[in-house]
């Protein structure tokens, strides 16, 4: 009973507290917020960044053409054997006749061309899907020492490049999540621990009367808790409909249809929880460690 008391009267304090230090609240909201809305552009912007890197790894694929003289029974032996290849993922298959068929389809030039000729000058293929596109070039000397295989190609070069890119895009878009996020806690922390600071006479005079360290540190710790999380709520609000409506006015797309943007749900839900954890986590630990530290308690 006695911890609930205890527990009841630090977060009464606590509400209190808010209430009477109003400007000294009210500057640490501020800038809570300002910082929480730093990092929730930035978490939106690694995330998507991250996604667009996956959606364009899986636009690099192996082309794998067969030779003229294979037969039905070596075209299943290349699907068995493409199959136990650790990094496929998948595979389709298209025929030289439903290759003619499409270029026909494609254009009126080629379907003339095409008539024109006795028999069917393509080839059968596969378009193989990888796991790790970092093995790609590997997963292609593979394939090309099949016997039936008369080339595979990924885009030498130019997938390497690509892959490296997204590499480098991904770590920087990390580092500053990252960057932002130590940035935010240290004006929060600094914030508060200037708002605990100032009222340090009212503290002495709790000890004075004999109050125990978790009384005199509960109230403070609800205090920075609470002060977390009102500094959240701001950038919340700014992160889901600010996202939500630049969503909206690109129809899912950014510049091209290529670049495809997160669906705002359940992501953005995601980054307002974030949002609100980071606030109230760094408002407790920020009232700790100014407690503790810069008052002696």
């Amino acid at each position: 009973m006695k911890a609930i008391r205890i527990l009841t009267r630090g977060i009464r304090d606590a509400f209190k507290s808010v209430i009477r230090n109003f400007s000294l609240s009210t500057a640490a909201i501020t800038c809570s917020s300002i910082t929480l809305i730093l990092v929730a552009v930035a978490m939106v912007i690694s995330y998507n960044v991250k996604n667009i890197t996956k959606d364009l790894e899986k636009e690099l694929t192996i082309v794998v053409y067969m030779k003229e003289t294979a037969t039905e029974e070596q075209i299943n032996e290349l699907k068995n054997k493409l199959e136990t290849l650790e990094n496929v993922e998948d595979y389709e298959y298209k025929s030289k006749d439903e290759w003619k068929l499409e270029m026909k389809n494609y254009s009126d030039t080629f379907s003339t061309a095409l008539d024109y000729l006795d028999t069917n000058p393509l080839l059968n293929s596969f378009t193989v899907v990888v796991k790790d596109v970092n093995h790609l070039k590997d997963t292609t000397e593979e394939i090309k020492k099949i016997d039936t295989v008369e080339s595979a190609d990924y885009g030498e070069g130019m997938a390497e490049n690509l892959v490296k890119a997204f590499d480098v895009l991904e770590k920087i878009t990390l580092v500053i999540v990252l960057a932002l996020v130590l940035v935010t806690a240290f004006l929060i922390g600094n914030t508060i621990k200037l708002t605990i600071f100032s009222r340090r006479n009212e503290i002495e005079i709790m000890r004075l009367v004999g109050a125990s360290n978790i009384s005199i540190r509960l109230p403070f710790l609800f205090e920075g808790f609470f002060l977390g999380i009102l500094g959240s709520v701001i950038p919340i609000i700014v992160s889901i409909y600010g996202y939500v409506l630049l969503y909206d006015h690109f129809n899912g797309y950014l510049f091209t249809h290529i670049i495809r943007l997160t669906e705002p749900f359940n992501f953005i839900l995601y980054v307002a929880l974030c949002l609100l954890l980071i606030g109230a986590v760094i408002g407790m630990v920020g009232s700790y460690r100014a407690v503790r530290k810069y008052l002696k308690i």
